[in-house]
């Protein structure tokens, strides 16, 4: 009984090698082919497809510790995240208004998550917080809001860098100083935004979990204050 896959005729065999005389490329890019074919033991010209072997391993097991670290250090990065976001967590239950929920929040953004910058923007105003530099009171619906419109609409963190319009709104005298942003929503209250003068600090596509967490620990350290205004 014939096999159109069996090599084992001696024909087919020599098929197959005059094939791959002519195509000597072929195993750089099947590479896992030449992890499995077995070599005779003596030396010879297999020697050189040895070396091939063992050079395609050494890349793979370089390649598989690069992925590793990499992991180890996301891991690490992460777990210090989920550390001050919960430290934040407690800090905001532990104010006892309105004013100093938003204090804190705005101190550990600066300190404990390296904002170079932040801002508040508020639909109300906050009793205790007149004049404060960092926060901004616009009316919902304020046609300067006009930008955020969008973003306010989805009420999802937004990262990256920001329009000129959005910057100069946001950061007044200090637009130009700010190269990347994230900007975090704050459930029909208005918003905040953590201004960074790395461009590359804040980046489309990065995660936004721990940002959303965040801004959902003001939302509701807020909340339990807005029976009393503040």
């Amino acid at each position: 009984m014939s096999n159109d896959d069996d090599f084992s005729d001696p024909l087919e065999a020599r098929q197959v090698a005059e094939w791959l005389r002519h195509n000597p490329e072929f195993l750089r890019e099947f590479s896992d082919l030449a992890l499995s074919l077995v070599l005779p033991r003596e030396e010879g010209r297999a020697t050189s497809l040895a070396s091939y072997q063992l050079d395609v391993l050494r890349e793979k097991n370089h390649e598989l510790n690069r992925r590793l670290h990499e992991l180890f250090a996301n891991a690490e990065a992460n777990e210090r995240l989920t550390v001050r976001t919960h430290q934040l967590t407690l800090a905001l239950m532990r104010q006892t208004s309105a004013a100093d929920s938003l204090r804190a929040m705005v101190a550990s953004l600066g300190e404990d998550f390296a904002g170079d910058l932040v801002r508040v923007v508020l639909h109300r105003p906050v009793s205790g917080l007149e004049g404060v530099e960092w926060l901004q009171v616009i009316a919902e619906g304020d046609p300067s809001l006009e930008p955020f419109a969008e973003f306010l609409a989805e009420g999802e963190p937004l990262c990256g860098r920001l329009r000129p319009e959005k910057r100069e709104r946001l950061f007044g005298e200090r637009a130009a100083d700010i190269h990347s942003a994230a900007l975090l929503a704050l459930d029909g209250r208005g918003l905040l935004a953590v201004g960074s003068t790395d461009a590359n600090r804040f980046y489309p596509g990065m995660g936004t979990l721990f940002l959303r967490l965040m801004s959902e620990a003001l939302v509701a350290a807020l909340a339990r204050f807005e029976a009393g205004d503040g």
